[in-house]
């Protein structure tokens, strides 16, 4: 959830530091730190609040500059967001300066323990335990002789990193070369829990220690300068060459080297990899929000979803990551589809189209609680999991609890590199390009393309005909196009937003394939404008919500003209009933719509199958401009963190 950048090179530090956490605030920003080594001083320097009302003001009353530092954003886990509370954390000397994303779940034995040996804590956070942990450990090393290349002696190269790692693979670490590594290494093997690290030492003038578990950490290869990130947007403007760390991995970087090695296995798996956007790509350009970009950005997300994998001539989609034989495609009995938030509304709307076009059974579970239940599967059973970052905490947990009972685990992402993407037997990129804004919206319309493509691909192998199939691929092919004729509503969006931003409740409703488009409207109007919202079956209404309905109380009805039209309609007819004001989103031409609602969006005709992907669109706006109409702070929604890498 929190963010972490380090760099050791040839330049000043706070000011790649601070650029690093500004494109990193969206995944915690409720307090943000540095610390920088000038000379043989650590300067630290951290603040409560968003980077320029807290830190960067910090830092221009009381500047810090060094070549070698780390600096974190925070979203609070152990202890309320404060100044003393945020990162980074010193150990007991001082010397050592720790910066961490996770959780360790036996802090409260670890500072027991440092408590009776004389350590005294400054701070609320299971971090600072982690600093005085390492510390202690350092001590053990600091007056033991080390070979050349130990971080005791002043930076000598400035030979380019990349040109080398690209050149031979990466050395591996010798267990005697580095103090600061060796403590760092032997305190992680007493700490439970959740971590990706940055750390530093003033006795180490030229060294960033970095490590990982469950938390995730890359090593950026630059030109005589190197860093350590949690998310490659954080480095992009400066290399795109990384190394993703894995699950135990301890990496020592220097500006001209790094080494890795791993505290599970006799040496690590280090593999160069080219990060697939470009700065650009995660900037914001000419748009207010981070959110609204991404919302424009979906027609060509849904290109690049579809680019490749459409067959019109054999009238079906194609996957090249599966890393399955027809044979073993065929074979599948059941699909049970792990995710959790906006992912597990997408894997809803899989639900459908699977069972339709393909007649598998499907499953949806939750991510989070799909390790802690007894659910049977049986042998011919697959899993598939949906993460964006392919870091969510409780989705990787799944999947490695499905590969633990000898069940195929496949994934849809959109990070190359993930730890859920390495670890999968086979899966998708939704290559919808970097997603900055905490409210999910391209990469959820990604999904839902992929899924839809997976639905025909599944579908083709069993008894979806070729026409049938066709018309589904047709109807994806156009909708980028039909994306962009929904923006251009924007405006009239946004008065509608202005009509109804003063409400305290919405309600979403739909039936069949729209039913999980419900409830994804009422999640993004609930996350970024803090209004109560709730998705339903439209159906369930009369067993027990319809009691809440009133003249105060809007609805989003989700009514094109489906399958399920009648039925909706007939549901909506109760709210009317009972004067509950009714947004309907409906198909263009529908006149009957216009008798009964208060105010109408109007969809492009599609096929139902295809529909979710177009009606999603108008509610991402509407929830948008609902939210700055509120004065929100729409892409860093409060008590909200982009990627859940904590359970």
């Amino acid at each position: 959830m929190c963010g972490i950048i380090g760099y050791v090179g040839h330049k000043t530090a706070v000011p790649i530091l601070l650029e690093g956490l500004r494109r990193l605030e969206y995944r915690g920003y409720d307090s943000a730190g540095v610390a920088v080594l000038r000379g043989t001083e650590l300067l630290v320097r951290k603040k409560k609040g968003k980077i320029n009302e807290g830190l960067a003001v910090a830092l221009t009353k009381d500047p810090a500059d060094g070549d070698l530092g780390i600096g974190h954003t925070r979203w609070a886990t152990h202890g309320p967001p404060s100044d003393e509370n945020s990162h980074p954390h010193l150990d007991q000397s001082g010397k050592i300066a720790v910066a961490h994303n996770g959780v360790i779940e036996n802090y409260d034995r670890l500072r027991e323990r440092l408590l009776k040996a004389g350590h005294t804590f400054r701070s609320a956070t299971d971090t600072e335990v982690l600093a005085h942990l390492i510390g202690e450990h350092y001590k053990k090393y600091q007056n033991k002789n080390f070979p050349a290349g130990s971080g005791k002696h002043p930076r000598k190269s400035k030979k380019s990193s990349a040109d080398a790692a690209l050149a031979a693979p990466p050395q591996q670490a010798d267990n005697n070369s580095n103090p600061l590594t060796l403590a760092v290494c032997d305190a992680l093997r007493e700490v439970i829990g959740t971590y990706g690290i940055a750390v530093m030492c003033t006795e180490q003038p030229d060294t960033l220690v970095g490590a990982r578990r469950g938390s995730p950490l890359i090593i950026g290869i630059g030109a005589g300068e190197n860093f350590l990130a949690s998310d490659a947007n954080a480095i992009v403007a400066h290399t795109r060459q990384v190394v993703y760390l894995n699950d135990y991995d301890v990496a020592t970087v220097t500006a001209d080297r790094f080494d890795v090695q791993n505290l599970g296995a006799n040496g690590a798996n280090v593999q160069v990899s080219r990060i697939e956007f470009s700065s650009e790509d995660a900037d914001r350009g000419k748009f207010p929000h981070f959110m609204l970009k991404e919302i424009f950005e979906q027609p060509r997300a849904v290109e690049n979803a579809l680019r490749g994998r459409v067959d019109f001539e054999g009238a079906t989609a194609k996957f090249g990551g599966l890393n399955m034989t027809p044979g073993e495609m065929r074979s599948i009995d059941r699909i049970v589809i792990a995710a959790s938030g906006t992912s597990w509304h997408a894997a809803l709307v899989g639900e459908y189209l699977i069972e339709e076009l393909a007649h598998m059974p499907v499953e949806v579970e939750f991510a989070h609680e799909f390790c802690y239940r007894n659910a049977p599967l049986e042998r011919d059973t697959v899993l598939l999991v949906i993460s964006q970052s392919g870091e969510t905490a409780d989705t990787l947990a799944a999947l490695r609890e499905a590969k633990r009972r000898g069940h195929r685990a496949l994934a849809i992402v959109n990070v190359v590199g993930s730890t859920i993407a390495r670890e999968s037997d086979g899966g998708i990129y939704m290559h919808a390009g970097p997603e900055i804004g905490v409210a999910s919206t391209k990469a959820f319309l990604s999904t839902l393309t992929i899924l839809s493509l997976l639905a025909v691909h599944f579908g083709r192998m069993r008894m979806l005909s070729a026409n049938r199939a066709l018309e589904i691929l047709r109807a994806l092919e156009a909708a980028p196009k039909q994306i962009e004729s929904l923006l251009a509503q924007t405006d009239g969006l946004k008065r509608l937003a202005t009509k109804y931003a003063k409400a305290d409740d919405f309600f979403f409703l739909s039936r069949g394939y729209m039913m999980p488009i419900a409830f994804e409207g009422a999640l993004k109007l609930k996350e970024i404008s803090y209004i109560h919202a709730e998705g339903y079956s439209a159906a369930e209404m009369k067993h027990g919500p319809i009691a809440l309905i009133d003249p105060r109380t809007p609805t989003v009805f989700l009514v094109p003209q489906d399958s399920m039209y009648d039925k909706t309609m007939a549901n909506l007819a109760m709210i009317r009933a009972r004067k509950g004001p009714i947004i309907a989103v409906a198909t263009e031409g529908d006149k009957q719509i216009r008798k009964v609602a208060d105010d109408v969006i109007y969809l492009p005709p599609t096929l139902e199958a295809v529909c979710p992907i177009l009606a999603t669109v108008p509610l991402q706006l509407f929830a948008y401009h609902i939210a700055v109409a509120r004065g929100c702070d729409v892409d860093k929604p409060r008590n909200l963190a982009k990627s859940v890498t904590v359970e």
